[in-house]
């Protein structure tokens, strides 16, 4: 088995990891979801943003603690075991296919405003796995070509955003953003109004954790991985609020609501059509880093439960320049089976498909890991220096609350089909160690 090449990812590469696969194709069509809560939209993304800063400290501490390969199953094993280590990686692993089958079809969305004829649903399938292969063969290539690549896509699906988000205030009509009555709401309470943008603004932060995964590849990673986690998070909620709120204080709410391209037609009251155009590439952009960085990940995730013993082998082996190729092939042939089977839909259908799972499903790992934390501060004390453990007691606290929190506000229907994908890893689970068994391998590595 060929070595991964140590060292190749930087604290910029990492950072660009992180963002990129937080503002995804999600972001341009936010302020339509929020639009019907007016002003409330603010203090569901003080929630979100609050809440993803502690989950970016909970990841920095356990990088500190774990420089090692493997992200959120490593740091789950390490509390408590290989089977709960296997949930959080098959939980996660099942998020990051799922959503980039969702994202794909999405970024062949936008790409129907230069190319109309993307709207027959043949060619809109075949453009969705060809634009899945292409990320799939940048990152066969190796983490140095991901990471020219990953930098550069980050760049670029910023600048429509930060041109909307500082334009757009010069503009700001603050009649736009004034807080609903209680009949104006969606047959909710102030409150379950808050609730439930938090919980739409929490998915725009799904991927923080990005940089914990390719570990094995960051140079100096126990600094660099902590670093580039919360500098990610506070760059991107610091995007999202100055864009998104710009956005809903240009158009009424009531026609901001149906909009299917929020950031474009903004744009285009700021700038006329080009304006328009511009920020549609941007969304092609964006849709593409966000699938090159996802594609990245689901090729990582099964590695270290691989070498583990707890997935096929066969998924942890690297090729001759240091890439999973054998999970990147695998994982992408799921993806274009999904693409295939559900990519028929229309975009805001797909875009509530990706809110439905991927919220639910990439949520779970955040649970396990504010837990493995407060698990080991409870049996491994002296990992943690005295003055840093009531810091480490309140973060875990928080982070495990407040998932707890998100979990409940992506709701029952989400919370169904989130379950049975967590379920349905068991079987597995099973068999590998009935595997492990026949083979004389211990049968459940790490406990």
């Amino acid at each position: 088995m060929a070595e991964a090449k140590k060292g190749s990812m930087g604290f910029w590469s990492c950072t660009a990891l992180v963002v990129g696969n937080m503002v995804g194709s999600g972001v341009f069509l936010l302020p339509s979801s929020l639009a019907a809560f007016g002003g409330l939209s603010l203090f569901g993304w003080l929630v979100s943003s609050t809440g993803a800063v502690i989950l970016a400290f909970t990841f920095a501490r356990l990088a500190r603690l774990n420089p090692g390969a493997g992200g959120p199953y490593a740091y789950t094993r390490d509390g408590f075991g290989s089977f709960a280590g296997y949930l959080c990686a098959w939980t996660y692993w099942k998020a990051a296919w799922i959503g980039n089958a969702a994202i794909a079809v999405t970024l062949v969305g936008y790409l129907r405003v230069f190319i109309p004829a993307l709207a027959d649903p043949l060619l809109m399938v075949a453009t969705a796995i060809g634009a899945i292969w292409l990320c799939t063969l940048i990152n066969l290539r190796g983490i140095t070509a991901f990471a020219l690549v990953q930098n550069c896509l980050t760049a670029l699906k910023l600048i429509p955003l930060l041109l909307v988000g500082v334009l757009g205030w010069f503009h700001f009509n603050p009649d736009y953003l004034t807080i609903p009555a209680p009949s104006e709401l969606p047959n909710m309470g102030y409150a379950q109004a808050i609730a439930t943008t938090a919980a739409l603004t929490l998915w725009s932060f799904i991927g923080l954790e990005s940089a914990t995964v390719p570990a094995d590849d960051v140079r100096d990673p126990k600094k660099t991985i902590p670093r580039a986690t919360l500098f990610g998070t506070l760059a991107a909620a610091a995007v999202y609020i100055l864009s998104i709120t710009a956005v809903q204080g240009l158009m009424p709410p009531e026609v901001l609501a149906k909009s299917t391209s929020p950031f474009a037609d903004a744009a285009r009251v700021l700038m006329g059509d080009w304006g328009y155009y511009l920020v549609a590439g941007g969304a092609v952009i964006a849709c593409l880093g966000a699938l090159n960085g996802w594609v990245l990940l689901q090729g990582q995730i099964p590695v270290a439960p691989a070498r583990d013993g707890l997935f096929p082998e066969s998924l942890g082996k690297l090729n001759k320049r240091g890439a999973p190729a054998n999970g990147l092939l695998s994982s992408g042939l799921l993806v274009t089976a999904l693409v295939m089977v559900d990519g028929h839909g229309e975009l805001v259908e797909v875009f509530n498909v990706i809110i439905l799972l991927g919220t639910m499903t990439g949520v779970v790992p955040y649970a396990f890991c504010t837990a493995a934390l407060l698990q080991m501060l409870a049996v491994k004390p002296e990992a943690f220096s005295p003055r840093s453990r009531p810091q480490v007691l309140t973060i875990g606290c928080l982070g495990f609350l407040y998932s707890l929190w998100a979990l409940y506000g992506t709701g029952q229907q989400a919370m169904f089909w989130g379950f049975l994908v967590f379920m349905a890893g068991i079987p597995m689970y099973t068999w590998r160690q009935y595997r492990n068994r026949l083979q004389g391998l211990p049968l459940a590595a790490g406990d």
